[in-house]
């Protein structure tokens, strides 16, 4: 009879596996914790969904419509098909391996228009004056004698000019009832 090639004895080897297993999974458990803590190695800050921040709230008020909604605070993380009338803004953020912080807000429409406001956020009751960094700079007018085009074809010696007449006509004299030969 033929032996088979991997035998397994289950009532004798029962207590020497789980101890393998529990060794094992202790093992590998205690290889993540050691490696996060090692002094010296970066650890990347690990940033998901919208950002949002209490500015981008502060300039929300009621009755503003989608668009204008759209564009202060970005597209929605979350457009539930259930729940149209609702934007959802999800946010984390794990800034070197540390503790993740979670930030949400929910936006309610209805019919087009904002009407409140839910989630780890608060509207201010302050009107928002915004004021803008840009700054608005006149050139002037660049006064070129040439263009680039003329200036390269002033190189190979053509100025632009022609000395030759544009028509063949120019040369043709009228013919007068004197010039005619007598028939």
């Amino acid at each position: 009879m033929r032996k088979p090639l991997f035998a397994l004895n289950l009532s004798g080897n029962r207590h020497s596996s789980c101890i393998l297993a529990v060794a094992a999974s202790l093992t590998l458990a205690s290889c993540t914790t050691i490696l996060t803590n090692l002094p010296g190695v970066y650890t990347i800050d690990v940033q998901q969904g919208n950002i949002v921040d209490q500015s981008m709230i502060d300039q929300l008020r009621p009755d503003m419509n989608k668009r204008q909604v759209l564009y202060i605070m970005g597209s929605p993380m979350l457009v539930d098909f259930f729940h149209q009338k609702r934007w959802d803004y999800l946010y984390s953020a794990q800034k070197g391996g540390g503790d993740r912080e979670q930030k949400r807000i929910s936006l309610f429409f209805d019919k087009e228009q904002l009407i409140g406001v839910q989630g780890d956020f608060k509207p201010s009751t302050v009107p928002v004056i915004k004021t803008s960094d840009e700054t608005t700079v006149d050139v002037p007018k660049r006064d070129l004698e040439k263009t680039m085009w003329e200036m390269i074809t002033g190189l190979f010696g053509y100025d632009g000019t022609e000395d030759t007449p544009k028509s063949g006509k120019a040369d043709v004299k009228p013919a007068s009832s004197s010039d005619q030969l007598p028939l």
